[in-house]
């Protein structure tokens, strides 16, 4: 048992990790807050105010489960880390991580939502290929690569980087505890709702 725990407690603090957890739980409420205020007016129209405000709870008790999922893989991720590093180091990578993928994730449904579709000219050129489904792949490895790779070269290069993260972060934190206050109330809600 004591060499789990040191072995854990060599790649993590409560700190660092209640830090990442905010990390993991900032881009889930904050989009999820967008979405449900883009759809509160018309689900009042459709039905009430009471209506709503459940829509509204549910997608924040959701937010809130996805981000204790996120946050349980990435801390795992966060062991296959170079051992070297220091704690905040790792905290700061793995935040890094979080953010970069939550802002693929976001950009994906907003191209959805708007119904942007590829170019005529793309679609022909891919169904004309002989592998459109590999054709697809390499145009969004092109685009999500350098996005990805780049932030996370700059980060290894510069000594810099880890306080960049660690400030970002502490910004984000107070944000993301009023977030889940609102979890808590959309629990509650949640739960009269669905009192008989």
């Amino acid at each position: 048992m004591s060499t789990l725990t040191n072995f854990i407690t060599h790649r993590y603090s409560r700190q660092g990790l209640w830090s990442l957890f905010l990390m993991c739980a900032f881009p889930l409420h904050f989009w999820t807050m967008i979405l449900v205020f883009r759809d509160m007016s018309w689900v009042i129209e459709r039905t009430n105010v009471w209506d709503a405000i459940g829509v509204g709870s549910y997608g924040m008790v959701f937010a809130f489960l996805e981000s204790v999922i996120i946050f349980i893989v990435v801390t795992l991720l966060g062991f296959i880390t170079p051992k070297q590093w220091e704690i905040n180091k790792r905290i700061a990578f793995l935040s890094l991580l979080v953010l970069i993928t939550a802002l693929w994730a976001i950009i994906s449904q907003l191209l959805f939502l708007w119904n942007v579709n590829l170019p005529d000219s793309v679609i022909r050129f891919t169904a004309q290929s002989g592998h459109p489904l590999w054709v697809l792949y390499a145009i969004s490895l092109a685009f999500v690569v350098p996005t990805v790779l780049l932030p996370f070269y700059l980060f290894i290069r510069s000594d810099k980087s880890v306080g960049i993260i660690g400030g970002l972060s502490e910004r984000l934190s107070v944000l993301t505890v009023f977030y889940l206050f609102f979890d808590l109330v959309g629990l509650i809600v949640v739960i009269i709702r669905n009192i008989p």
